[in-house]
């Protein structure tokens, strides 16, 4: 099994939607919020990215940005 983190903020759909998708399928994560956590914004700023959700599998093995039911169906074969 991967080691998954997503990394989102509030209010912010595709994150939602990211979560629920991982929930829904009983694939475990850990979620930051990079509104109340600096070293997560500072993270995915250093991978380079601006947008979220960010989802980090295997620390850092892996990652991407937005809500991709594409990548997130990869998931489950691992």
């Amino acid at each position: 099994m991967s080691n998954i983190t997503v990394y989102s903020k509030p209010n912010c759909m595709q994150c939602e939607f990211t979560k629920r998708w991982l929930h829904e399928n009983g694939i475990p994560y850990t979620a930051y919020d990079v509104t109340k956590d600096e070293l997560s914004l500072d993270y995915i700023k250093r991978l380079g990215y601006q947008n979220l959700p960010v989802v980090v599998v295997d620390d850092g093995d892996k990652h991407w940005f937005g809500f991709r039911p594409d990548l997130l169906e990869e998931l489950k074969e691992r």
